[in-house]
C-alpha cells in the first residue's frame, strides 16, 4: 500500500510541477499555449489529487466525478486554446 501511495503523491507532484512551469514560460514569453497549458495541468493535478483522497484517504466514498471534472475542464481548455488562440 506504502509503494500505491508514493505512486499517486508522485504523480500529482510531477503535475504540479508542469503546471508551475508552464506558468513560468507563459509569464516570462506571454505565450498564449503556455498559459492553456499549465491550465491543463493544473486541472490534471488536481485530479491526481482528488484520486489519493479518493483511492487512499476515503475509500467508501465515491469521488468518480469529481475527480473527473477537473481533468476533462482542464482537457477542454487546452484544446480551447490549441483551437482558438492560434488562429
Amino acid at each position: 500500500m506504502i509503494f500505491t501511495e508514493a505512486v499517486y503523491v508522485a504523480c500529482a507532484a510531477a503535475s504540479l510541477l508542469c503546471a508551475l512551469l508552464l506558468l513560468r514560460g507563459y509569464l516570462r514569453e506571454r505565450a498564449r499555449l503556455l498559459f492553456w497549458s499549465s491550465v491543463c495541468f493544473f486541472g490534471l493535478t488536481l485530479n491526481n489529487v482528488l484520486l489519493f483522497v479518493d483511492v487512499i484517504l476515503l475509500p467508501q466514498v465515491d469521488l468518480f466525478l469529481w475527480r473527473t471534472l477537473p481533468a476533462v475542464l482542464g482537457i477542454a481548455a487546452l484544446l480551447y486554446g490549441l483551437i482558438w488562440e492560434e488562429l
